[in-house]
């Protein structure tokens, strides 16, 4: 049975029953960091994973073991010790203070703004002892003035101020400069420390086939059209329309069936953040990018939200039941050819791409650029637990994903389906 309500929480609760390797996982970081926060010089461990691989689960179950020991076990390592967890991204914060509300070793105040906490504990002239950090690809990787940060790497800044940091990371999950990394970029910082890394591979979130996840991989990182498997629908409901209006009638059913289902795009369309409304319009479709949320419940779980069309700001690091997707403007389909092109001319998330003082070849630039955009594509496609629907603005590249999906076996959607 698909739940409904809560989540985001039961998906991040330190409840949540780990398989054989991630209990190993938190066990194996457990020992490490009992080591070394016997040790002066700090230590760093990552785990790498793309999006859906059980990263975030293994890190809220490994914070509440850290932090009960912390506060309720005298003969632990970690008896009194001072610990955060940090995530730079204000919707998945929300969550987990909401969980840490229902647990007795869990305060709302060990979850910050990687910012904030580096601004208190300077104000305090303190340090912590372990820093645990989910989506450590948002960390910032130059100043940010609007967001009050002086400093050049929050990540840097963060093992200065810590004995033990644990991070995860996901390459594909890079979308502004501010926030520039790259696997080269993280391992010239971590490696200057005792360092561990762990990979996780398998796909926890969406129920599609390996072969279906390997094509969505191949569409955003190789820029490749490649045919459709024939198990793409095998225990997913995967669709192509030619229609976004239809698209969006049939995630208002699965919305109303089971929950969580929502309209996302990439960006390309009028987007303002200036408290007014601007709007996607395909054909017969028009409806307005998501609104900034001032309540403490997920974007995604707000009921009003199905009429509004998500983002990346928004989805990023959430579940959904049923994803609906506008392919924009920035990817269109090379004529003559299965390959994709990135037009960045179009892409009108202007604070994506500010300038950084670092980056100086305009080859180097214009590939990052490419990539970021591909890589929030990236995090669209891997929302849809158990279906994802595909709509491209492009007329060349719409036409292909339905022949496509034609060659495949698979009839196009009718209305009311």
């Amino acid at each position: 049975m698909i739940k409904t309500s809560n989540a985001a929480i039961d998906k991040l609760s330190p409840f949540k029953r780990l398989t054989s390797e991630q209990e190993n996982l938190v066990e194996d970081i457990l020992h490490f960091t009992a080591d070394h926060l016997q040790h002066d010089s700090p230590a760093t461990y990552t785990i790498v994973g793309d999006a859906g691989t059980g990263k975030s689960v293994v890190l809220s179950q490994l914070f509440d073991r850290l932090q009960k020991a912390a506060r309720k076990d005298p003969s632990s390592p970690f008896y009194q010790t001072n610990n955060y967890f940090l995530v730079n991204h204000p919707e998945i914060l929300k969550v987990y203070r909401e969980i840490a509300g229902r647990l007795p070793e869990l305060y709302k105040k060990d979850f910050a703004r990687p910012t904030s906490l580096i601004n208190q504990l300077d104000k305090k002239q303190e340090k912590i002892d372990v820093a645990i950090i989910d989506e450590a690809h948002l960390l910032l990787s130059k100043p940010d003035h609007y967001n009050n940060f002086y400093h050049d790497n929050q990540l840097v800044e963060i093992i200065k101020r810590a004995k033990v940091v644990v991070i995860v990371f996901d390459q594909y999950q890079v979308l502004r400069m501010k926030s520039l990394w790259t696997p080269e970029r993280l391992h010239r910082i971590t490696d200057q420390y005792p360092h561990k890394e762990y990979h996780l591979t398998k796909m926890f979130r969406m129920n599609a086939s390996p072969e279906l996840v390997d094509w969505f991989n191949t569409f955003t990182n190789d820029y490749q059209l490649a045919p459709l498997p024939r198990s793409a629908r095998d225990h997913y409901d995967f669709r192509i329309y030619d229609d976004a209006e239809q698209m969006r009638q049939a995630i208002v059913r699965r919305n109303r069936a089971v929950g969580l289902s929502r309209i996302l795009s990439t960006s390309g369309y009028p987007s303002t953040l200036d408290g007014g409304k601007h709007y996607i319009q395909e054909g017969r479709f028009k409806m307005p990018w998501d609104q900034y949320n001032y309540t403490v419940t997920p974007w995604a779980e707000l009921p009003q939200t199905i009429d509004e069309v998500g983002s990346i700001y928004t989805c990023q690091g959430f579940d959904l039941n049923y994803t609906g997707i506008i392919l924009g403007p920035p990817i269109s389909q090379v004529p003559g050819t299965n390959r994709l092109q990135i037009n960045l001319d179009r892409y009108t998330d202007t604070e994506a791409f500010k300038k950084r003082a670092d980056l100086t070849d305009p080859k180097e630039i214009t590939a990052l650029e490419k990539r970021m955009i591909m890589n929030s594509l990236n995090v669209l496609f891997k929302r849809g637990v158990y279906g994802t629907y595909l709509y491209a603005h492009d007329p060349l590249l719409r036409q292909t994903l339905c022949q496509l999906f034609a060659a495949a076996g698979f009839q196009l959607p009718k209305e009311g389906d």
